[in-house]
């Protein structure tokens, strides 16, 4: 191989990675990248294998040994500082070597590194080309991570709306169904109590839809008020409502939720501005119906939802402004607003709401 014979000028501007080695492996001059890189490290005059681990194709020690590679594809690292190259050796016509290197892949980590910019590069080398198209690339992925944040949080926004009354902001049916479904699934206790309200009728046609869409969204927060976290509110049609007692089958318990709801419910509330003085009565009648896994056959969503609508019209029959449990579900007697276990028996669609 014809070695090379090449003025150091020139080889700085062709190759600024370049160490020049004489005879006995020395380095003589080094190009000036490659001197930036190694800022700080006495260079000149110190063996080359002091400043650059060859370790492949094998182990390289010496100038003969570096020489037998020449023109052959070497990997090394730079001693005490971990950066990985690429170099190439080729004789020198003083009887020495040059070896010239590069970052490879290693480009943009050393560039970020040790401050490289475009002049420390010969300008036919396609380092810059290359990391123009890494920062094409990072800016094409981080955009892409935008959109896909966008679109799920349109798709998250939408599913959203989809299962949100818009009136209430509660959950609607279809959110309904799928979270009773999920807890059946679950095998979870809980029970569905079926809300009706009781004279909004008299409301809308009084006062004007404005007004009872204002009751609604009232009775919503009460009941939100009323429930615990963990509990699920539903509006599920014009003055209807279920809520999802999570955990929750013990009749007592619930008996004093429905009094609770329909107490607060009853109490005169106030339409409309403070010197209006208007005020609208409306309260509430309550079907409970109770999922408690191992007590029956298994049963589905909208299985829950009937038995706690039969209940449901056994209380308004029972007078209204009452409760009832469904005629399977065994609860405590004795509040004034439960009604009687043959309302309960004879419940239908035929009573009016």
């Amino acid at each position: 191989m014809t070695p090379l014979a090449l003025p150091q000028a020139t080889l700085e501007a062709l190759c600024p990675m370049h160490a020049r080695l004489d005879a006995g492996g020395r380095v003589q001059a080094m190009g000036p990248t490659l001197l930036r890189v190694l800022a700080g490290q006495k260079r000149v005059g110190r063996h080359f294998s002091e400043l650059f681990d060859i370790f492949r194709p094998r182990q390289v020690r010496d100038l003969p040994d570096l020489l037998s590679l020449a023109g052959r594809r070497l990997q090394l690292r730079l001693v005490g500082q971990g950066d990985s190259l690429r170099g190439l050796a080729m004789p020198d016509a003083e009887g020495g070597a040059i070896l010239d290197l590069s970052f490879g892949l290693g480009l943009v980590e050393a560039v970020r590194d040790h401050a490289l910019t475009s002049s420390d590069f010969a300008a036919t080398d396609l380092a810059i080309d290359m990391l123009y198209l890494v920062e094409a690339k990072s800016a094409a992925m981080e955009a892409s991570r935008t959109l896909n944040r966008r679109l799920r949080g349109a798709m998250l926004a939408a599913e959203e709306r989809a299962f949100t009354d818009p009136l209430t902001g509660l959950r609607n049916r279809r959110a309904l169904t799928r979270a009773m479904t999920d807890l059946l699934r679950r095998g979870a206790s809980f029970a569905v109590m079926h809300v009706d309200l009781d004279y909004f009728k008299q409301v809308n046609d009084t006062l004007g839809h404005g007004a009872g869409d204002r009751v609604l969204a009232g009775v919503a927060a009460l009941m939100l008020d009323l429930t615990r976290e963990d509990d699920m509110v539903a509006r599920i049609g014009g003055d209807e409502f279920v809520i999802i007692v999570s955990g929750l089958t013990e009749g007592a318990r619930l008996c004093e939720l429905a009094e609770r709801l329909i107490a607060r419910l009853e109490a005169p509330t106030a339409f409309g501005s403070a010197e209006a003085g208007s005020h609208v009565r409306i309260s509430a009648s309550i079907g409970i119906a109770l999922n408690t896994p191992g007590c029956g056959a298994p049963r589905g969503a909208e299985d829950l939802l009937e038995e706690s609508d039969v209940a449901l019209y056994a209380a308004k029959r029972a007078g209204r402004g009452r409760f009832a449990f469904h005629a399977a579900t065994s609860a405590p007697e004795g509040s004034d607003r439960r009604a009687s276990a043959e309302d309960i028996g004879g419940a239908g669609r035929g009573s009016a709401r």
